[in-house]
């Protein structure tokens, strides 16, 4: 499919690994694609996709179906850029999952869109709040839940009548996404978005890796040198990369 952006054309074909749909847009074309569906009614749906979350949907057709069935699988992964260049593709920069909510923040603030937060802790997700409309003028957050509500029925209904267009839900992978998945018929929302530990970025409670380590792809790198645990996790990225290369 191809979708046209002012002058510029966007072929909006997905690429995939093992079986694992990622879209090959950047920033600007996922808003002005979202802007376009947001006016005719649509719903739409982002989700980060890395390589350890393809390795683990590899071996679970419901997270693969999840991931699939998402309007954006955004390439929040070095190893997917690897991927795509190993497979001659057209993904040639990260979409992660933070700077997408940042963005998406961004846009709302400009076109006077409604945003609600749901997920983390109740001083978490209140001192998100507070940074977030501190540092974009004009945005609304028109409503928040913590992470721990029991009345998912009241929390809809909340989320209804705040009258939200985006609506950013931290609750980890793939609990948000299977979140977002059961109650999207349910809402009226147009833009979701599972967005794991951000609201910790947007609070100062989590920092995340010096700019230079963003811009050479090795955000893994220094978080791996914070927590030595994480090793067994970034195991997945060699043993992606080679079963990348076994495919045909």
């Amino acid at each position: 499919m191809i979708k046209q952006y002012g002058k510029v054309m966007v072929l909006m074909k997905k690429e995939q690994y093992l079986g694992v749909d990622v879209s090959p847009l950047n920033y600007e074309e996922i808003i002005d694609d979202i802007r376009q569906r947001i006016e005719a009614g649509k719903q739409s749906t982002i989700i980060a996709v890395n390589p350890e979350k393809v390795m683990a949907a590899n071996n679970n057709s419901d997270l693969k179906n999840l991931i699939n069935d998402s309007t954006y699988q955004i390439p929040d992964g070095v190893g997917i850029i690897l991927a795509s260049k190993l497979k001659k593709g057209n993904i040639r920069s990260r979409v992660t999952g933070v700077d997408m909510m940042e963005r998406l923040i961004r846009f709302a603030a400009e076109e006077d869109r409604k945003v609600f937060l749901y997920g983390a802790k109740e001083e978490v997700v209140v001192k998100a709040k507070k940074n977030l409309e501190e540092k974009y003028q004009g945005l609304n957050i028109v409503g928040y839940e913590n992470g721990y509500v029991q009345d998912q029925e009241a929390l809809l209904k909340k989320i209804n009548d705040s009258e939200a267009e985006l609506l950013f839900v931290a609750m980890g992978s793939p609990k948000q996404e299977l979140w977002i998945q059961e109650n999207k018929p349910k809402l009226a929302v147009k833009v979701f978005q599972g967005v794991g530990g951000s609201f910790d970025v947007f609070a100062g409670k989590v920092q995340r890796a010096p700019k230079v380590y963003r811009q050479l792809g090795l955000e893994w790198f220094y978080r791996l040198i914070k927590e030595p645990k994480r090793l067994k996790r970034q195991m997945a990225l060699p043993k992606f990369l080679i079963k990348i290369l076994l495919t045909k």
